[in-house]
């Protein structure tokens, strides 16, 4: 069970030491796999704990809250990926004011030190810490002569269209692409969380549907899609979703909707996933109710072929 913790001050998490990635982690694509693996890998040979240390809310949200990035994933989502991948211990820290305000030295000698007990620090290419961002690779170094750990700094990881990082991947989110972004991720893109209570308004016309909350976060893609969704049975249920405001119901808070099709239970509460198949359309804004059902059927019914082409082309017959 990895342990997560959030503040600069505390205990020491890791009394005999451990080996340390920085990043944000956003989407934990490949080149965040490639940074993790490593840490993990080194930590199990020395016997040592592994820690990912990481932001929330990411700086680019703190520092420019008007305009914030999309976010790949959820501050849970991030822990959890994070303790899948082998992270023993995970630091979500609050991105303050009084983060802003700390030095890179006084981060090294608080946290990587005092806290974690770093014998080994690793970062991805270009990495830059603490106030005015003066932090790098090389203070990382001089630091770790005078305080005992080592420290260095991953390749990156490199597809078809250059390195792979977070920018990348809500590029091609943004544009519709699932491909290419499951390539940069190494998987396809999903989002998780648990249902709430909607309008009801889909139940009403014919398509209820399980609702997922944003947490106030930007999402990287929107539009209707065919999805898969996990969490109801042991395997995944087919179905449509909208990702959007829902403009033609005078929608203000954007939402994840899911249609499960030939399902009729309760989901209240649960915990799914909703895994992003095909974009079949973007968002749009319709007449009236019964040209929005019209356009559901349609959405239905296409997000049902495209669903039965991926089972074939992964070779699932049930």
């Amino acid at each position: 069970m990895s342990k997560l913790f959030r503040d600069v001050e505390g205990k020491k998490d890791c009394p005999q030491g451990s080996v340390v990635c920085i990043g944000a982690f956003d989407g934990l694509h490949r080149g965040h796999q490639a940074l993790v693996g490593h840490v993990r890998a080194r930590a199990r040979a020395a016997g040592l704990a592994a820690v990912a240390l990481s932001f929330e809310p990411l700086p680019r949200e703190f520092f420019a809250p008007a305009s914030p990035p999309a976010r790949l994933l959820l501050p849970r989502a991030k822990f959890e990926g994070l303790r899948g991948l082998g992270m023993d211990v995970v630091g979500l820290l609050r991105f303050n004011a009084a983060m802003t305000a700390m030095s890179a030295e006084d981060f090294v000698e608080r946290v990587l030190v005092g806290r974690l007990a770093a014998r080994e620090v690793w970062v991805g290419p270009g990495f830059r810490f603490g106030h005015g961002r003066k932090g790098d690779l090389g203070l990382l170094q001089a630091m770790g002569g005078a305080h005992g750990f080592r420290a260095g700094e991953i390749e990156p990881v490199v597809d078809a269209d250059g390195r792979v990082s977070a920018s990348a991947v809500r590029a091609h989110l943004a544009a519709g692409n699932l491909e290419a972004a499951a390539l940069a991720l190494g998987r396809r893109y999903a989002i998780g969380g648990k249902v709430v209570r909607g309008k009801q308004l889909g139940r009403q016309l014919g398509y209820p549907t399980a609702n997922l909350r944003l947490a106030g976060k930007r999402a990287a893609l929107g539009g209707i899609f065919a999805v898969w969704v996990h969490g109801i049975g042991p395997e995944p249920r087919a179905g449509v979703a909208s990702l959007g405001t829902r403009p033609t119901v005078q929608g203000v808070e954007p939402l994840l909707e899911a249609h499960v099709f030939d399902f009729d239970g309760d989901l209240y509460g649960r915990r799914i996933e909703v895994e992003f198949v095909a974009k079949l359309r973007d968002e749009e804004k319709f007449d009236d109710l019964p040209a929005l059902v019209r356009q559901m059927d349609r959405d239905a019914e296409q997000a049902r072929r495209a669903l039965r082409q991926d089972r074939e082309e992964r070779g699932v017959t049930a």
